[in-house]
C-alpha cells in the first residue's frame, strides 16, 4: 500500500496548479489531506478524482476557508472515523481515519502555535490530548498509521537553522519532547526509520525564497505503529511536488 501524506494550503488552490495531474502520476493508493480549507461542494473537481477510482472522505472545519482534513482512497474502507470526540479539535476539523481490513489509517493536522501564546496553549493541550487518544486507538487497531502536519520538527537534523529556531514554536523543547516520548510509545517515524540523510525538509516559508535554497523544515510524518515495522519498503520525501508551501511525504507498506 502506497500513503502520501500531504498539506495542501488549501485544495483550491492546490488543484489550480496542476495537483489533480500530479495526483494521477504519483498514483497513491491513499492519500491524506491537511488544510484542505474547503468542503466538497466547494470542489467541482471531485468529478475527476472519482474517475480516477478515488473515494473521497471530508472532515472540514466549521469555519469556512480554515484548517480541516480529508482521506482519498482507491480501497474501500470498512469504517470511516470523523474526528476524536473532543470538540475543540473537531470543531477545527483536525482528524479523520479510515480503517480498512489490513490496517488504519489516519489524516491530523496538529495545531500551529506560531501566532502567540493562546494557540501555543491550545497546541500543548493538542498533544497532550492527542497522546492519550493515541494511546488507547493503538490497543484498538495495532496496525496503524498517523499521517499528517505534526507542526514540529523533532530533531535537529530536521530543521535548516536549529539554533536560530532555538526558541521558535515548532521547534521548542517542550514540543521536541513530546514528539520523543509519541515515538517512544510505540510509532516509528518512517521517513528517518530509512533516511539518515539531512537537508530533507517538507515545509519550507514562502519568503526569502527559502525552498530553492533549501532552507527548510520537516514537519510532514506518515508514523507507523511497531506492528508494521517490518512491513515498511520505502519512504520518502517529494520535495519535486510543488502546489503548497509543503511538499507529500510517501510510505509504501507491504501488505
Amino acid at each position: 500500500m502506497k500513503i502520501i501524506t500531504y498539506n495542501v494550503n488549501g485544495i483550491r488552490a492546490a488543484l489550480k496548479k496542476g495537483w489533480l495531474e500530479w495526483l494521477k502520476t504519483a498514483a497513491p493508493d491513499v492519500i491524506c489531506i491537511q488544510e484542505i480549507k474547503a468542503t466538497p461542494d466547494q470542489v467541482p473537481e471531485l468529478v475527476y478524482l472519482e474517475q480516477m477510482g478515488y473515494e473521497h472522505y471530508w472532515y472540514p472545519a466549521q469555519k469556512k476557508g480554515y484548517s480541516g482534513t480529508a482521506i482519498f482512497t482507491r480501497r474501500t474502507p470498512k469504517q470511516v472515523v470523523y474526528g476524536c470526540g473532543h470538540e475543540d479539535y473537531d470543531f477545527e476539523g483536525r482528524m479523520i481515519r479510515l480503517d480498512f481490513e489490513e490496517l488504519s489509517v489516519m489524516s491530523v493536522y496538529f495545531p500551529s502555535g506560531t501566532t502567540g501564546d493562546i494557540r501555543q496553549t491550545f497546541k500543548y493541550r493538542f498533544l497532550d490530548d492527542f497522546q492519550a487518544y493515541s494511546n488507547k486507538l493503538v490497543e484498538e487497531q495495532p496496525k496503524l498509521v498517523v499521517c499528517g502536519d505534526f507542526n514540529i520538527c523533532h530533531r535537529a537534523i530536521d530543521i535548516h537553522n536549529p539554533k536560530s529556531n532555538a526558541n521558535t514554536s515548532g521547534f521548542l523543547p517542550q514540543e521536541r519532547e513530546w514528539m520523543e516520548q509519541y515515538l517512544e510509545s510505540g510509532f516509528i517515524d518512517s521517513f528517518r526509520h530509512l533516511n539518515p540523510e539531512p537537508h530533507n525538509y517538507t515545509w519550507w516559508s514562502y519568503r526569502a525564497g527559502s525552498r530553492g535554497k533549501n532552507l527548510g523544515w520537516r514537519i510532514d510524518y506518515n508514523m507507523v505503529s511497531k506492528a508494521l515495522e517490518n512491513q515498511i519498503v520505502s519512504s520518502s520525501i517529494m520535495a519535486e511536488a510543488v502546489h503548497s508551501d509543503h511538499c507529500p511525504t510517501v510510505v509504501e507498506l507491504a501488505l
